[in-house]
């Protein structure tokens, strides 16, 4: 009896390390989404990047910004937990100065970059490397001879719920409803305020992807803010007023949790 418990034993802790072996990835992924706004006369491609935390890609973050051109975008959205709170800065301000010189940039910030307890020097260096931090605005962008409209938030943790609420408020306040639309907010769990204002396109990050997948069954395990088995931890989410995308981001070194079948991604979103 014990010789078939042990055995047991030995082949679940082998199917375990098999998952471990299969399922886990740092391996960088590009995910591309069309949205049909039918706002526009001609394609834009927008590139969204969430949640590095600081983590390196390649010397130089290389391998981050070849990815990025070869998508060819054009524009380049930072979705929150650029920099993180436990790590060095200067990875992600190396990613973001570079960026920022090749691509028009927008970023909104995230939770781990208030907990950094430097959120104005983080927001004078990308004002200063160029980048627009979307705080309750909503500004044109022009590519293509195509306009669409940029609109973010704070993060609720830095700023608190109220100042995010009046920060949506005053960006959809100044939404031009004849232009694509596209509201940059770090947090998936707020969805249903979100879509309380003329945005086209909603998108966030934060959730990880859930860090564990098991793909076509469990979307993602666990989310901060959404618990277990989260309802937007990564893809594309459909309403009747808009199209939410939720990045599952790429944060790896800082991960408590190793990713499972859930590779850190880019996220490209061609718009017609």
């Amino acid at each position: 009896m014990g010789g078939k418990k042990h055995r047991g034993l030995a082949l679940l802790a082998a199917a375990g390390g098999l998952t471990l072996l299969l399922g886990r990835t740092d391996r960088l992924t590009t995910v591309t989404y069309p949205v049909k706004t039918g706002k526009l006369t001609g394609p834009l491609r927008l590139a969204l990047v969430t949640d590095l935390h600081s983590c390196q890609y390649g010397k130089n973050q290389q391998e981050l910004l070849d990815a990025i051109a070869r998508q060819a975008p054009d524009a380049l959205l930072l979705g929150g937990d650029i920099l993180d709170d436990h790590l060095p800065r200067a990875p992600g301000e190396q990613f973001v100065t570079q960026a920022a010189q090749r691509w028009p940039t927008f970023y909104v910030t995230g939770n781990h970059e208030f907990r950094t307890g430097e959120i104005d020097s983080i927001k004078r260096f990308l004002t200063q490397t160029g980048v627009t931090v979307l705080a309750g605005d909503c500004v044109p962008f022009s590519a293509k001879g195509q306009t669409i409209q940029l609109c973010g938030a704070d993060d609720p943790e830095g700023v608190g719920q109220a100042a995010m609420n009046a920060q949506l408020a005053q960006g959809a306040a100044a939404v031009d409803r004849e232009l694509c639309t596209v509201l940059l907010a770090h947090r998936p769990e707020f969805i249903n305020l979100y879509r309380s204002y003329p945005f086209d396109l909603i998108l966030s990050g934060h959730a990880h992807g859930g860090q564990w997948r098991i793909p076509g069954l469990i979307n993602g395990l666990l989310a901060p803010g959404q618990g277990l088995f989260p309802d937007y931890a990564g893809g594309r989410y459909e309403f009747e007023n808009c199209t939410f995308l939720v990045s599952r981001g790429l944060a790896r070194e800082t991960t408590r949790v190793p990713r499972l079948f859930n590779p850190p991604e880019l996220v490209i979103i061609a718009l017609t």
